[in-house]
Parts: C-alpha cells; structure tokens; sequence
C-alpha cells in the first residue's frame, strides 16, 4: 500500500501538470489565402499570445507569390471577392489612427510589418501583432462578423495614410470563428 502512495504522490502532480497545460492550449484559426484566380497561395494560421507581449501570433507558409518585398494587413471586412479584394474594406482600426506603424498620430491595429517572398515564389514567416486580439472585444479579428488578412503588391511605406502606397490586393483570406 505505501509503495502505490509513494507513485501517486509522486506521479500524480506530474499528470495533473500535463492535463493543466492542455486545458490552457490556445485555439487556433487557420485562414487560407487565394489569389485573384481564386487559387490557394498558402495559410496562416493565428492563435492568441499572452504574457509580456500579448496580442495574436500569425504563422504563415506562402507560396507562388510575385517575389520581392509585400505589405501585410489585416482589413476590417470578412470578405475576399476577386479579382480586386476590395470587398475585404479598409485597414482593421477599431481606434478611428492614421495608417502606418512609423506615422506620429497612431497606426492602425491591422498594420503589420512588410516581409519577403524570396525568388521560387516562398516565404515562411512568423508575425506578432500586439494591436489584435482573438477575444470578444473591439480590437477581435473577430468582431463585427470576422476581418480578412491581405497581401498586397509592394511594400507598405509604413507612414502615407491611408494605405501605405502598398499597391493592389493580391491575395486574401477571410478571418472568421
């Protein structure tokens, strides 16, 4: 009896730890983006981060894109209608700021950094935005019915409201529970 106390003992907070740890696993969305063709160019898959940076990180694995560097935004519709994607609206921004994360009077929450996409078409990368949240309230990819994730033509200059001078909509994937 006491050597199956000494394993419980032992062993039971270890499983207890294990169970806790996937109980506090966050939910994942996984959005897939389309070109103007309606062909898929990869996925992003999202997930709400906490602790000293919280916000929502965004892993994406693109391919067959135009290579060079390319803005990345999250738009403020759950639409993605070709071949312009205009439907999916202007920049996420629940907080009513100018556009551009290097723009003195504030950046839209949907403004995120530009990235790569190397010769053969590819570009994995990994992004944290601070400004969104996978929740309930205003600043929810989710709100108001769900956002879209863009990709544009060129590169954001980072500062020229309301866009970026980042060029045409060349892919996009609704955000949606």
């Amino acid at each position: 009896m006491k050597r199956t106390q000494f394993f419980l003992a032992l062993f039971l907070p270890i499983v207890m730890l294990s169970v806790t740890a996937a109980a506090k696993s966050t939910p994942k969305t996984t959005v897939e983006l389309k070109d103007a063709q309606g062909k898929s160019v990869g996925k992003a898959v999202l997930w709400s981060k906490s602790g000293k940076e919280p916000g929502v990180l965004m892993k994406l694995d693109l391919l067959d894109l135009p290579p060079g560097e390319h803005a990345l935004h999250f738009h403020g519709k759950a639409q993605c209608d070709p071949p312009d994607f205009k439907s999916a609206g202007p920049h996420f921004n629940p907080d009513g700021k100018k556009h551009g994360l290097m723009n003195p009077e504030g950046h839209h929450a949907g403004d995120m950094h530009n990235f790569t996409v190397k010769a053969d078409g590819h570009a994995k990368l990994k992004v944290l935005n601070k400004d969104v949240t996978l929740g309930d309230d205003s600043h929810s990819l989710f709100s108001n019915g769900g956002t879209a994730l863009v990709i544009h033509a060129k590169a954001d200059d980072l500062k020229t409201d309301p866009a970026g001078n980042a060029g045409d909509r060349i892919a996009c994937g609704v955000i949606v529970k």
